[in-house]
């Protein structure tokens, strides 16, 4: 039996390539953050993500979310991708669409400030049945959260972070 070796090219070009990749990788996620006193441009914009990192059920204890989960606000769409633990009143037709996932044209977005540099967002989407609000209390830091009012589900709470859109 043969034993193949490597070309030390080969390990040239990963010690060159491997560290360019996670440089790269981490600018990327980097400049999405954001920096202090940037939150209030992104919520008076409309224009931001917030990524859950962890979920607590009216019913239950909190849990850590590992994969990722957000809702994307734009000035003409809310796209909502989250999960859902808790009691369901009604489930759905099509199992494929559990949680808390939806994307809406119409809806009202209503900015109130709150104490301590955080601001109070209500929105109502008005094309869907199922949700009543999202309602996000956001921080100067980017940190956030988010709770979710539905027709047939328990309330459910989300904290996170905010992001600026790619």
């Amino acid at each position: 039996m043969k034993i193949r070796s490597f070309d030390p090219a080969f390990y040239i070009f990963l010690l060159l390539f491997l560290p360019a990749l996670l440089i790269q990788c981490a600018s990327t996620k980097k400049n999405l953050e954001i920096q202090p006193g940037e939150a209030s441009n992104l919520i008076n914009a409309r224009e931001f993500r917030f990524v859950a990192q962890s979920v607590t059920p009216l019913r239950g204890t909190q849990r850590q979310l590992t994969s990722q989960y957000d809702v994307t606000v734009k000035k003409d769409s809310l796209v909502s991708y989250l999960p859902y633990f808790g009691r369901a009143y009604q489930a759905p037709m099509n199992p494929s669409e559990g949680g808390i996932q939806f994307t809406s044209t119409k809806f009202s977005y209503d900015v109130k400030p709150g104490k301590k540099n955080s601001w109070n967002i209500d929105i109502k989407p008005e094309d869907q049945q199922s949700i009543q609000q999202l309602s996000f209390l956001i921080f100067d830091n980017g940190t956030a959260t988010l709770n979710v009012t539905a027709t047939q589900k328990d309330p459910i709470s989300f904290y996170g972070r905010i992001q600026k859109l790619k």
